[in-house]
């Protein structure tokens, strides 16, 4: 986002939301949702299971719920197959496929910058008392 559409989103923004992003981080970038979504979007559909060991400390419990959730706003997709055993598959959604431009600007962010996030922290943490 250019200076002039953060200006513009901010100036369109109810009073009360100093942020005019701010639900879209809380949808987007609360807990276990930014690695769902990734993994969803770089290996296809997925069991829970398989989708539980790519992504590795998340427990079933917390990935149910996310899972839930993502499926709620619209950014997953659950297919059940009435089968025997029944069988169910997530999928990353249209919608959850729009956000890749983003997630593609914070990795080449993380990329150029992470080091130097990296350096201000050694510094602050190693700096005489504040």
């Amino acid at each position: 986002m250019d200076d002039t559409a953060w200006k513009a989103a901010a100036a369109t923004a109810a009073p009360e939301q100093a942020c005019p992003i701010a639900p879209v981080v809380d949808i987007v970038f609360s807990r276990w949702t930014t690695p769902i979504l990734w993994t969803l979007h770089h290996h296809g559909r997925q069991r829970f299971v398989e989708l539980q060991r790519r992504i590795g400390a998340i427990t079933p419990k917390v990935l149910t719920q996310r899972l839930r959730q993502l499926e709620r706003d619209g950014l997953v997709v659950r297919t059940y197959h009435p089968e025997v055993p029944p069988r169910v598959e997530y999928e990353i959604s249209e919608l959850g496929r729009s956000l890749a431009p983003l997630f593609a600007h914070l990795a080449e962010w993380a990329a150029a910058n992470l080091d130097r996030v990296d350096r201000a922290r050694q510094d602050y943490d190693t700096a005489p008392a504040h």
